[in-house]
């Protein structure tokens, strides 16, 4: 059967913008991805939907490429029947287990402690489930790890690319070099790769800028003719986009590391300086990027960390380059 992928787009609350959806008839009538949780939302979904010639009851699943609320919201307004399927990371995420959610807490709180934050600032951990309104609740039904096909969907294969989000998979099809790639490589903007805890078993904290470095250059391993992104238009010079990223990533990494060759810096100094108009409204989103900066320059040796009193203080290692 001859496939066709319709994209959806919807709007959301958040600073990104529309979000793509997209749905592909092949031997079942699968959706990618589930937009966010709002009537607005919903109802352009079900427009769109109709446009095309279908109506949410005959989708026969939803795949999802992360657990972000602006990709899985629109589950709760979908039949509590339909197959949910996407990386077992998501599950503690889209179920929003409220174990999970103590342990979130008590580890940003430890974390952001070591980073040098100030007391006065983890009162903004309570406002860090805000945004899962616009999220879904409910388990996924199965889940898909690298190397698995999509069910009912043969050709599309699945690659993990954690950074974003440890959850992150793309889609990806041999016979055309197509690739679904949620928010992995985006046209106009570089994702945020997002701190998250660490999972059970799991020793350390999740390093999700070297993870997301990583999975960019994972992708020279494949012929992609072109992404259909989660949001914007698709990404065709594939190869040059991410030398772009890399290149931008050691540029970000060089401005962090001058500022240690200056003094040691705590993680928060490091971050107040690289967002002094808004790291105090976004307190997480730009800690995760100035310890983001920190793993990758510690990974190559750049930086060395050590503890002082109840936090880390980071020091440029003598000669160090960037990369």
């Amino acid at each position: 059967m001859k496939e066709h992928v319709y994209r959806i787009v919807v709007p959301t609350p958040f600073p990104v913008g529309n979000v793509n959806m997209y749905l592909i008839k092949g031997d079942s009538l699968t959706l990618i991805d589930a937009g966010v949780k709002t009537k607005e939302a919903w109802h352009s979904f079900q427009q769109q939907l109709r446009q095309i010639g279908y109506a949410p009851s005959d989708i026969d699943q939803v795949v999802i490429t992360h657990h972000h609320p602006d990709h899985v919201g629109l589950l709760d307004y979908l039949p509590d029947s339909l197959p949910v399927i996407g990386h077992w990371k998501a599950d503690r995420w889209v179920r929003q287990d409220e174990a999970f959610f103590q342990q979130h807490q008590r580890f940003f709180e430890q974390f952001l402690l070591e980073c040098g934050v100030d007391r006065l600032f983890l009162a903004e951990l309570s406002h860090l489930r805000g945004s899962l309104r616009y999220a879904c609740r409910r388990p996924l039904t199965a889940t898909i790890k690298e190397g698995d096909s999509l069910p009912g969907l043969p050709h599309w294969k699945v690659i993990e690319t954690p950074g974003h989000a440890q959850s992150h998979v793309v889609f990806y099809r041999e016979t055309d070099g197509a690739m679904i790639g949620g928010d992995h490589l985006l046209l106009h903007i570089s994702p945020n790769p997002m701190m998250e805890p660490p999972f059970p078993g799991e020793m350390e904290r999740p390093k999700p800028l070297v993870q997301y470095n990583a999975s960019l250059l994972k992708m020279r391993d494949y012929d992609i003719s072109f992404v259909m992104t989660g949001h914007g238009e698709d990404v065709t010079d594939v190869s040059a986009l991410i030398e772009k990223r890399l290149r931008k990533q050691r540029e970000r990494a060089e401005q962090v590391l001058d500022m240690l060759k200056q003094k040691p810096h705590t993680v928060f100094q490091i971050c107040q300086k690289l967002f002094p108009a808004v790291y105090q409204k976004e307190l997480m989103l730009t800690m995760s990027e100035t310890i983001g900066q920190l793993d990758y320059l510690e990974e190559n040796g750049a930086v060395r960390k050590k503890k002082e009193n109840d936090y880390y203080v980071y020091e440029a290692v003598e000669g160090s380059i960037c990369g």
